[in-house]
């Protein structure tokens, strides 16, 4: 059974090259899908990919952020480290939707936002807070799927929505492994023990309430059978936008500010 697998033997899992990225499911989850480009505001950004799609007859706004396969794409991509442009591009796309009253579909799949001396430059920070603060108010139903890793402030910055879906061997995290390692234990090398102690697998996070659902993957994870997994998730995206498309748009926001405010309550007896 996958879900016996550990944290880290799903970060390896995830990790390998053959796993599909979100260029993969475009194809086979929308029938159609015209890709935008830019921030208008400085450049555009190959670490998200964003435009208009067609889901069972319905246009959504398809937003997501691409893992390379080979060296040369994961380097066009900047490894899915976006920079402050990506994320502007990303809430130009959240606008336009919102203005049109498309649901936003977001598919998150980075180990975080990148952190170079010209992203800070740029207002990397900045950018990943608006997003956050507009999401939290868009009048549009947002969906969000963690399609391999969810990183930092990197994956939240486009995973602020109504419903927060993770593929069955998907990691969500406030950090990295490696970089909890490196901070907790001044040693990257234990990030084996930090991804085992952080609580960062579909079922923690839905434990927690984080997580709203869970998609299971073929035997093998998702790059066994992509086309089944495409399907899964193509089927799962046509049930909630049909369902939040219901939804009244006040309701809408008062459930998303409620979703977001009880993640991290605990009580101690």
């Amino acid at each position: 059974m996958m879900s016996k697998l550990t944290a880290w033997e799903r970060m390896e899992l995830i990790r390998q090259k053959e796993r599909p990225t979100v260029r993969d499911y475009i194809p086979v989850v929308f029938d159609e899908f015209f890709e935008m480009h830019g921030d208008r505001l400085y450049g555009d950004d190959h670490a998200i990919v964003g435009g208009i799609g067609v889901l069972d007859g319905t246009p959504v706004t398809v937003i997501g952020q691409l893992k390379g396969k080979t060296i040369e794409e994961n380097k066009h991509a900047n490894f899915a480290m976006a920079h402050p442009e990506g994320y502007r591009k990303a809430l130009r796309l959240m606008r336009q939707a919102e203005k049109f009253h498309r649901p936003v579909l977001c598919f998150i799949d980075t180990p975080g936002a990148f952190c170079g001396v010209e992203a800070e430059e740029r207002g990397q920070g900045e950018a990943i807070a608006k997003n956050l603060f507009e999401l939290m108010r868009l009048k549009t139903p947002v969906i969000s799927v963690v399609l391999g890793e969810g990183g930092s402030g990197g994956a939240l910055g486009l995973g602020v929505c109504d419903r927060l879906a993770m593929l069955e061997n998907a990691v969500y995290s406030v950090i990295s492994p490696r970089g909890c390692a490196s901070i907790l234990w001044k040693d990257a090398s234990k990030e084996k023990e930090a991804a085992n102690v952080l609580k960062i697998t579909a079922e923690d996070l839905q434990e927690f309430g984080v997580c709203d659902d869970i998609l299971a993957e073929p035997t093998g994870g998702a790059h066994k059978q992509p086309e089944l997994m495409a399907q899964t998730l193509r089927d799962y995206l046509i049930h909630t936008v049909g369902v939040l498309r219901d939804w009244d748009e006040q309701e809408l926001l008062d459930a998303r500010y409620h979703k977001f405010r009880k993640i991290g309550e605990f009580s101690e007896e």
